[in-house]
């Protein structure tokens, strides 16, 4: 008598895959471009020695002269200005937290929740779905809210013109040598260059995800 195997019952393996909440190869690429055209950027700076030599410093003859000082002194100097902005910008977010968290979570929000976020995943948030364009809908909405009525804005502008004045007083009052100018005249868009770069190497990466949305 052949005993016969008990029947297998089929059971389904299938396993649910989660994907990750950023389209990651879209997102290291953003990163990496970022990164490169940071450090080109920071390598055309120039001596902070330079910068802060007391006695290249001198009052101008008038308004002319010291606009034209501006503009020579800020082709030279420009990305050690910029720096100086940025660093006025980080201190001012950093001594007010508030401020700062609620920046760093529109970032966040549009990067993760819109930008970066796999075209083929829809949002899903307190049990609903939210389309496309209702998420840039809210993000736009949650920009708006950000920028405008908090301190943030106020506290971006702040920090600007502290920076800005700072440029302008110090372009104004350093008195450019003729030997300076000579050298430097050229390379008057070093640093443009690196801030278009930096744009255009963020929009190339963020365009295929973004695209998949329209």
């Amino acid at each position: 008598m052949s005993s016969s195997a008990p029947p297998v019952l089929p059971i389904s393996t299938a396993q649910s895959e989660s994907q990750p909440p950023v389209a990651t190869p879209a997102f290291r690429t953003f990163i990496s471009h970022f990164n490169d055209s940071l450090r080109n950027g920071l390598s055309q700076r120039r001596p902070w020695a330079e910068l802060a030599d007391r006695s290249a410093f001198s009052k101008p003859e008038s308004f002319s002269e010291a606009a034209l000082r501006v503009r020579k002194n800020y082709s030279y100097f420009r990305v050690n200005y910029l720096s100086v902005i940025g660093l006025i910008l980080a201190f001012s977010l950093l001594s007010h937290p508030f401020s700062l968290l609620l920046l760093l979570g529109l970032i966040c929000s549009w990067i993760f929740l819109y930008l970066f976020r796999p075209a083929d995943q829809p949002l899903f948030i307190f049990g609903r779905t939210f389309s496309d364009r209702e998420t840039l809908g809210i993000l736009i909405i949650f920009s708006v809210f950000v920028f405008f009525l908090t301190t943030v804005g106020s506290l971006l502008i702040s920090a600007l013109m502290v920076g800005v004045g700072l440029v302008c007083a110090h372009g104004a009052f350093r008195a450019p040598e003729d030997l300076f100018l000579d050298e430097q005249e050229p390379a008057a868009t070093g640093f443009l260059s690196f801030l278009g770069g930096a744009a255009s190497n963020a929009a190339a990466a963020a365009a295929p995800a973004v695209a998949a949305r329209v």
